[in-house]
């Protein structure tokens, strides 16, 4: 059932940084459950039959494992993380040291199993839509006067316009949503995303 490592995915593991002892050690729990390894985003994803089921990546303060459709996974040990409050379907386990992996190993592989069942289910996060966002007064009052704005924002991505709606309403402040605004509206206007 272990997958072979992927030779275009060791650069990550062999780059001399603080994670490089646990990203090493996390290396091996997902290719023992025959996951294949594949690069996305710049990170070593675990796939099955195509199907994301779980990324390691690093960060300032800790390395992690997410999963994919972690928010349906029990989480017995009270593990899983939500990143931020706005990710609806991805979890962490969050590692700061090499010790506590080998410790969770066996718990690991059991998350890792029990990733790869929910996904081979066909169960599915429901994710808010669009509409159930909330919209920034500011914005919406210069929707209201903008056709054009409109139109142009009502044609980007489903995610494109969540990213928008979240970083608006994300000040809090009114002259910061209104200036966020006002600084996006040629963006949109030209069918960009906010980090495009």
């Amino acid at each position: 059932m272990t997958k072979k490592a992927n030779p275009k995915v060791d650069w990550f593991f062999n780059k001399a940084d603080q994670w490089q002892p646990e990203v090493n050690l996390l290396r091996n729990i997902p290719l023992d459950c025959g996951l294949v390894e594949v690069l996305k985003w710049g990170a070593p994803c675990y796939t099955l039959n195509g199907s994301n089921i779980v990324l390691i990546h690093k960060f300032k303060e800790y390395c992690a494992f997410l999963f994919f459709k972690g928010a349906l996974l029990k989480d017995p040990e009270g593990i899983l993380i939500r990143q931020t409050k706005n990710v609806q379907a991805a979890r962490q386990i969050r590692f700061t040291d090499a010790k506590s992996i080998k410790k969770l190993r066996p718990v690991l592989n059991t998350y890792v199993l029990q990733a790869i069942e929910v996904d081979q289910s066909g169960a599915k996060v429901a994710i808010k839509r669009v509409a159930d966002f909330p919209v920034a007064e500011e914005f919406q009052s210069r929707l209201d006067e903008l056709p054009a704005l409109k139109a142009a924002f009502e044609k980007l991505t489903p995610g494109r316009r969540k990213a928008y709606l979240l970083y608006f309403s994300g000040a809090k402040k009114n002259e910061t949503r209104e200036s966020r605004v006002e600084k996006c509206i040629p963006r949109i206007l030209d069918g960009s995303g906010l980090d495009d």
